[in-house]
């Protein structure tokens, strides 16, 4: 059976998670945490076979960046990373981290299963964020503008955002006018606003 560590600071998902993985009989749980910032350490000490990472747990650290702690020094452990949270950008950021999964919490329990069996069988899974709904326009964003348009909700300059992601700060404008043409906006900070007071992009996970 493969060991699992579960993270989230949820009680009710973490035993609904660990009864459901335990009852199809290919999963034991290793261990449950509240906390992303205590993941790598568990997986250090423990090695489990799979982390079921939230991408928003207690403390400081996204479950993203933990991911990506883990993946970066512990290669054989796969990691599938969920939220409850429709977030635009979790399920590319998770992506880029190393996860192997990204799942909506909405998903049943049967469906964190079959991925989660999935994903031990080498297969890898990524939620499709919905549409945003834009004012204007439908013209679906490119990844770079996402990555720089995640960094702008931020409240970060242009000139931040340039050393960020190691291009020029002409670079930046010239993307941040392809969004504004995109999307119907006329100001950066205004499309900015409107993605994080709808929450479409959590600055801060």
């Amino acid at each position: 059976m493969y060991k699992v560590l579960i993270v989230d600071d949820h009680e009710s998902m973490c035993d609904s998670l660990k009864f459901s993985l335990e009852e199809s009989g290919n999963f034991v749980i290793a261990g449950s945490l509240q906390s992303a910032a205590l993941a790598e350490l568990f997986c250090e000490r423990v090695k489990p076979d799979l982390v079921i990472m939230d991408v928003r747990t207690e403390g400081d650290i996204s479950g993203i960046e933990a991911t990506k702690n883990i993946r970066d020094k512990m290669p054989e452990i796969k990691v599938i990373v969920m939220s409850g949270f429709n977030e635009i950008s979790y399920s590319p950021r998770a992506k880029e981290a190393g996860a192997h999964a990204f799942i909506f919490k909405s998903k049943s329990l049967d469906f964190f299963v079959e991925v989660a069996e999935n994903v031990m069988k080498g297969q890898t899974y990524y939620a499709q964020p919905q549409a945003i709904p834009i004012p204007t326009g439908e013209v679906p964003l490119t990844e770079r503008e996402m990555e720089i348009l995640r960094l702008m909700c931020k409240y970060m300059t242009s000139k931040e955002i340039a050393d960020e992601l190691f291009i020029t700060e002409r670079t930046v404008k010239f993307h941040k006018a392809n969004m504004l043409a995109k999307t119907g906006f006329k100001k950066s900070i205004e499309l900015a606003f409107y993605m994080v007071s709808n929450g479409w992009i959590n600055p801060l996970h």
